[in-house]
Protein backbone atom coordinates (compact mmCIF):
# COMPACT_ATOMS: atom_id res chain seq x y z
CA UNK A 1 0.00 0.00 0.00
CA UNK A 2 2.86 2.39 0.84
CA UNK A 3 4.41 2.06 -2.63
CA UNK A 4 0.99 2.45 -4.26
CA UNK A 5 0.34 5.71 -2.41
CA UNK A 6 3.82 6.98 -3.31
CA UNK A 7 3.19 6.26 -6.99
CA UNK A 8 -0.22 7.97 -6.99
CA UNK A 9 1.25 11.09 -5.41
CA UNK A 10 4.40 11.02 -7.54
CA UNK A 11 2.43 10.76 -10.77
CA UNK A 12 0.12 13.62 -9.80
CA UNK A 13 2.95 16.02 -8.94
CA UNK A 14 5.17 15.00 -11.84
CA UNK A 15 2.35 16.00 -14.18
CA UNK A 16 1.94 19.29 -12.31
CA UNK A 17 5.66 20.08 -12.69
CA UNK A 18 5.60 19.31 -16.40
CA UNK A 19 2.54 21.52 -16.81
CA UNK A 20 4.38 24.44 -15.23
CA UNK A 21 7.36 23.88 -17.50
CA UNK A 22 5.12 23.86 -20.58
CA UNK A 23 5.32 27.32 -22.14
CA UNK A 24 1.81 26.98 -23.57
CA UNK A 25 0.39 26.17 -20.13
CA UNK A 26 2.15 29.17 -18.61
CA UNK A 27 0.91 31.47 -21.36
CA UNK A 28 -2.67 30.35 -20.69
CA UNK A 29 -2.47 31.28 -17.01
CA UNK A 30 -3.76 34.48 -15.54
CA UNK A 31 -1.80 36.35 -12.90
CA UNK A 32 -3.68 34.88 -9.96
CA UNK A 33 -3.26 31.30 -11.15
CA UNK A 34 -5.84 29.51 -13.29
CA UNK A 35 -4.14 26.53 -14.92
CA UNK A 36 -6.39 23.83 -13.55
CA UNK A 37 -4.72 22.44 -10.43
CA UNK A 38 -1.43 24.25 -11.06
CA UNK A 39 -0.75 27.34 -8.90
CA UNK A 40 -3.83 26.64 -6.78
CA UNK A 41 -1.91 27.74 -3.70
CA UNK A 42 -0.66 31.07 -5.01
CA UNK A 43 -3.42 33.04 -3.28
CA UNK A 44 -1.89 32.28 0.12
CA UNK A 45 1.22 34.35 -0.69
CA UNK A 46 1.39 38.12 -0.71
CA UNK A 47 2.15 40.02 -3.90
CA UNK A 48 5.46 41.04 -2.32
CA UNK A 49 6.41 37.42 -1.72
CA UNK A 50 5.40 36.40 -5.24
CA UNK A 51 7.46 39.23 -6.70
CA UNK A 52 10.56 37.86 -4.96
CA UNK A 53 10.40 34.61 -6.95
CA UNK A 54 10.67 33.22 -10.49
CA UNK A 55 7.27 32.85 -12.14
CA UNK A 56 7.61 29.07 -12.37
CA UNK A 57 8.12 28.79 -8.60
CA UNK A 58 4.85 30.66 -8.06
CA UNK A 59 3.01 28.67 -10.73
CA UNK A 60 4.01 25.41 -9.04
CA UNK A 61 2.48 26.39 -5.71
CA UNK A 62 -0.03 23.65 -4.87
CA UNK A 63 -0.35 24.09 -1.12
CA UNK A 64 -3.18 24.97 1.26
CA UNK A 65 -1.47 27.80 3.12
CA UNK A 66 1.76 29.72 3.63
CA UNK A 67 4.13 28.12 6.13
CA UNK A 68 6.56 31.03 5.83
CA UNK A 69 3.93 33.23 7.45
CA UNK A 70 3.80 31.01 10.54
CA UNK A 71 7.35 29.64 10.88
CA UNK A 72 8.96 32.85 12.25
CA UNK A 73 12.28 32.24 10.51
CA UNK A 74 15.42 33.99 11.72
CA UNK A 75 18.79 34.76 10.12
CA UNK A 76 21.25 31.89 10.40
CA UNK A 77 18.68 29.12 10.86
CA UNK A 78 18.64 25.82 8.98
CA UNK A 79 15.21 25.11 7.52
CA UNK A 80 13.81 21.92 5.98
CA UNK A 81 10.76 21.96 3.70
CA UNK A 82 9.04 18.58 3.46
CA UNK A 83 7.64 17.98 -0.03
CA UNK A 84 9.28 21.09 -1.47
CA UNK A 85 7.77 20.84 -4.98
CA UNK A 86 8.83 23.69 -7.24
CA UNK A 87 10.71 25.35 -4.39
CA UNK A 88 8.54 28.34 -3.47
CA UNK A 89 8.85 27.85 0.29
CA UNK A 90 12.53 26.90 0.10
CA UNK A 91 13.38 30.06 -1.83
CA UNK A 92 11.35 32.26 0.50
CA UNK A 93 12.98 30.55 3.50
CA UNK A 94 16.44 31.11 2.02
CA UNK A 95 15.77 34.84 1.86
CA UNK A 96 14.59 34.91 5.48
CA UNK A 97 17.52 32.95 6.95
CA UNK A 98 20.08 34.85 4.87
CA UNK A 99 23.60 33.88 3.81
CA UNK A 100 24.47 32.44 7.23
CA UNK A 101 21.47 30.10 7.13
CA UNK A 102 20.48 27.29 4.80
CA UNK A 103 17.21 26.04 3.33
CA UNK A 104 16.74 22.39 2.35
CA UNK A 105 13.95 21.04 0.19
CA UNK A 106 13.01 17.35 0.20
CA UNK A 107 10.91 15.84 -2.58
CA UNK A 108 10.50 12.40 -4.15
CA UNK A 109 9.52 13.60 -7.63
CA UNK A 110 12.30 14.03 -10.21
CA UNK A 111 10.27 16.51 -12.25
CA UNK A 112 9.60 18.75 -9.25
CA UNK A 113 13.26 18.58 -8.18
CA UNK A 114 14.34 19.61 -11.68
CA UNK A 115 11.88 22.52 -11.61
CA UNK A 116 13.08 23.57 -8.15
CA UNK A 117 16.73 23.50 -9.21
CA UNK A 118 15.88 25.66 -12.21
CA UNK A 119 14.00 28.12 -10.02
CA UNK A 120 16.87 28.30 -7.52
CA UNK A 121 19.33 29.05 -10.32
CA UNK A 122 17.06 31.75 -11.74
CA UNK A 123 16.72 33.30 -8.28
CA UNK A 124 20.53 33.13 -7.77
CA UNK A 125 19.91 31.36 -4.46
CA UNK A 126 23.19 29.98 -3.12
CA UNK A 127 22.05 28.89 0.36
CA UNK A 128 19.59 26.21 -0.81
CA UNK A 129 19.90 22.47 -1.31
CA UNK A 130 17.33 20.09 -2.79
CA UNK A 131 17.30 16.44 -1.73
CA UNK A 132 15.54 13.45 -3.26
CA UNK A 133 13.75 11.13 -0.88
CA UNK A 134 10.62 10.37 1.09
CA UNK A 135 9.49 12.38 4.07
CA UNK A 136 9.14 9.09 5.96
CA UNK A 137 12.96 8.70 5.76
CA UNK A 138 14.58 12.15 5.73
CA UNK A 139 18.15 11.97 4.32
CA UNK A 140 19.66 14.35 6.91
CA UNK A 141 21.51 13.77 10.18
CA UNK A 142 19.82 13.86 13.57
CA UNK A 143 19.70 17.21 15.38
CA UNK A 144 20.62 19.15 12.25
CA UNK A 145 17.58 21.36 11.54
CA UNK A 146 16.20 24.38 13.40
CA UNK A 147 12.82 24.59 11.68
CA UNK A 148 10.74 22.08 9.72
CA UNK A 149 8.12 23.54 7.40
CA UNK A 150 5.68 21.90 5.01
CA UNK A 151 2.74 22.98 2.88
CA UNK A 152 -0.09 20.47 2.52
CA UNK A 153 2.20 17.43 2.30
CA UNK A 154 1.96 15.41 5.52
CA UNK A 155 -1.56 14.32 4.55
CA UNK A 156 -0.04 12.74 1.41
CA UNK A 157 2.41 10.58 3.37
CA UNK A 158 1.94 6.82 3.29
CA UNK A 159 3.26 6.41 6.86
CA UNK A 160 2.49 9.46 8.96
CA UNK A 161 3.90 8.13 12.28
CA UNK A 162 7.21 7.67 10.44
CA UNK A 163 7.06 11.28 9.27
CA UNK A 164 6.56 12.49 12.82
CA UNK A 165 9.44 10.33 14.09
CA UNK A 166 11.73 11.66 11.37
CA UNK A 167 10.78 15.27 12.05
CA UNK A 168 11.58 14.81 15.74
CA UNK A 169 14.87 13.11 14.85
CA UNK A 170 16.23 15.83 12.54
CA UNK A 171 15.13 18.76 14.71
CA UNK A 172 17.74 20.20 17.02
CA UNK A 173 16.79 20.51 20.69
CA UNK A 174 14.72 23.66 20.89
CA UNK A 175 13.81 23.38 17.21
CA UNK A 176 10.27 23.78 15.98
CA UNK A 177 7.79 23.05 13.23
CA UNK A 178 5.54 25.54 11.45
CA UNK A 179 3.48 23.85 8.78
CA UNK A 180 0.17 24.08 6.98
CA UNK A 181 -1.84 21.00 6.17
CA UNK A 182 -5.32 19.57 5.71
CA UNK A 183 -6.99 18.07 8.78
CA UNK A 184 -10.35 16.42 9.31
CA UNK A 185 -12.98 17.04 11.92
CA UNK A 186 -12.63 14.47 14.70
CA UNK A 187 -16.12 13.19 13.94
CA UNK A 188 -15.26 12.04 10.38
CA UNK A 189 -14.27 8.41 9.84
CA UNK A 190 -11.43 7.50 7.44
CA UNK A 191 -14.03 6.29 4.93
CA UNK A 192 -15.88 9.60 5.12
CA UNK A 193 -12.60 11.45 4.51
CA UNK A 194 -11.85 9.24 1.52
CA UNK A 195 -15.23 10.04 -0.02
CA UNK A 196 -14.38 13.72 -0.23
CA UNK A 197 -11.48 13.63 -2.68
CA UNK A 198 -8.61 11.59 -4.14
CA UNK A 199 -5.47 10.86 -2.13
CA UNK A 200 -3.35 13.20 -4.25
CA UNK A 201 -6.03 15.84 -3.82
CA UNK A 202 -4.90 16.28 -0.19
CA UNK A 203 -8.16 15.16 1.41
CA UNK A 204 -8.41 11.37 1.60
CA UNK A 205 -5.16 10.95 3.53
CA UNK A 206 -5.77 13.71 6.06
CA UNK A 207 -5.50 13.01 9.77
CA UNK A 208 -8.10 14.33 12.17
CA UNK A 209 -7.22 17.30 14.38
CA UNK A 210 -6.69 15.01 17.38
CA UNK A 211 -4.74 12.41 15.40
CA UNK A 212 -2.32 15.04 14.10
CA UNK A 213 -1.76 16.56 17.55
CA UNK A 214 -1.42 13.16 19.24
CA UNK A 215 1.05 12.01 16.58
CA UNK A 216 3.34 14.94 17.30
CA UNK A 217 3.12 14.47 21.06
CA UNK A 218 3.89 10.75 20.77
CA UNK A 219 7.32 11.53 19.29
CA UNK A 220 8.14 13.90 22.14
CA UNK A 221 7.22 17.26 20.65
CA UNK A 222 5.59 19.81 22.94
CA UNK A 223 3.63 23.07 22.67
CA UNK A 224 1.53 21.35 20.00
CA UNK A 225 -1.26 23.34 18.39
CA UNK A 226 -3.50 22.55 15.42
CA UNK A 227 -5.45 25.62 14.40
CA UNK A 228 -7.99 25.35 11.52
CA UNK A 229 -7.96 28.43 9.28
CA UNK A 230 -10.50 27.81 6.52
CA UNK A 231 -12.72 25.09 5.05
CA UNK A 232 -11.25 22.73 2.43
CA UNK A 233 -14.29 20.40 2.12
CA UNK A 234 -17.22 19.49 4.38
CA UNK A 235 -15.65 18.58 7.71
CA UNK A 236 -12.11 19.19 6.36
CA UNK A 237 -9.96 22.23 7.07
CA UNK A 238 -6.69 23.83 6.18
CA UNK A 239 -4.80 24.28 9.43
CA UNK A 240 -1.66 25.77 10.92
CA UNK A 241 0.31 23.24 12.96
CA UNK A 242 3.04 24.24 15.39
CA UNK A 243 5.16 22.22 17.82
CA UNK A 244 8.56 22.39 19.55
CA UNK A 245 11.27 19.87 20.35
CA UNK A 246 12.19 20.30 24.04
CA UNK A 247 15.50 22.08 24.56
CA UNK A 248 16.58 19.31 26.93
CA UNK A 249 15.92 16.56 24.35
Amino acid sequence: MTNQIHEIVRDHYAKAALEVLDDDAQAACCGDGCCGGVSAGVAFYSALERDELPDTAVLASLGCGNPIAVADLNPGERVLDLGSGGGIDVLLSAKRVGPTGRAFGLDMTDEMLALAQRNAAEASATNVEFLKGHIEAIPLPANSIDVVISNCVVNLAADKPAVFREVARVLRPGGRIGITDIVADDTLTPDERAERRSYAGCIAGALSVSEFADGLREVGLTDVSVTPTHDAAPGMYSAIIRATKPAAA
